[in-house]
């Protein structure tokens, strides 16, 4: 299946765009590669990659300008970007200018192949978008939407990730740590507090009532339990 499937990686750490680039290529895919901004986005427009990989610290542009401009230019495909600090994470949702998801260096080969693979799974092969349904309320994650009686409800790319590995472990106790792990990766240098702090925000979204939570519930000195 990944004969076809186009991966442009930029990165300007040439040991790791080599390492990164051997990986996927033993794994089916056509790379191709560059290691500044500029000559990234031109390559990107004219290659038509199927995923971006796009390092958040660039020579030349920013990871963040060129995803914002290739995305002017119309370029819907995923962009998965890469960056060094979990910290730039909240950057990156912040100013939201189109990136699909991101992944913290330093990272573990199997998890970015991982991720990249499951993302292909979704976007490619599946003319119908997963979506998950509570209440009244659906979650589609491939486009970090809530639709809530009919109305569209954006979701950050954490809160879209948290909301995710809770409707795929329902009426499960989840603790701290392991959300933690699964919304900000194996080496996260984040704080409980900012979790606690993107489920309050969470759930504002999807809660009638966020200060006695029917779906998204504390579990007293353990972490969170999603019923449905």
């Amino acid at each position: 299946m990944n004969k076809e499937i186009k991966i442009a990686l930029v990165e300007d750490d040439e040991n790791l765009r080599f390492l990164v680039g051997e990986r996927l290529q033993s794994e089916g895919y056509k790379v191709l590669e560059s290691n500044n901004g500029e000559t990234a986005e031109k390559m990107i427009l004219e290659e038509q990659p199927d995923i971006v990989l796009l390092d958040w610290m660039l020579p030349g542009k920013q990871g963040s300008e060129v995803c914002a401009s290739l995305r002017e230019k119309g370029f819907d495909k995923l962009v998965i970007m890469t960056t060094a600090k979990a910290q730039d994470i909240d950057k990156i949702d912040a100013y939201n200018f189109g990136v699909s998801d991101y992944i913290t260096k330093p990272f573990n080969m199997d998890v970015l192949v991982a991720m990249i693979e499951s993302k292909i799974k979704f976007s490619l092969n599946s003319e119908k978008t997963e979506s998950h349904r509570f209440g009244n309320m659906e979650h589609q994650p491939n486009t970090h939407l809530l639709i809530k009686d009919g109305r569209k409800i954006e979701l950050t790319i954490l809160e879209n990730r948290i909301l995710l590995y809770f409707l795929k472990n329902k009426n499960k106790v989840i603790n701290r740590e392991e959300l933690m792990m699964e919304v900000w990766g194996y080496n996260a240098d984040v704080n409980t507090r900012t979790l606690d702090m993107h489920i309050v925000r969470l759930r504002k979204k999807i809660e009638d009532n966020p200060d006695s939570p029917a779906y998204l519930q504390t579990v007293r000195g353990i972490g969170y339990k999603f019923v449905y």
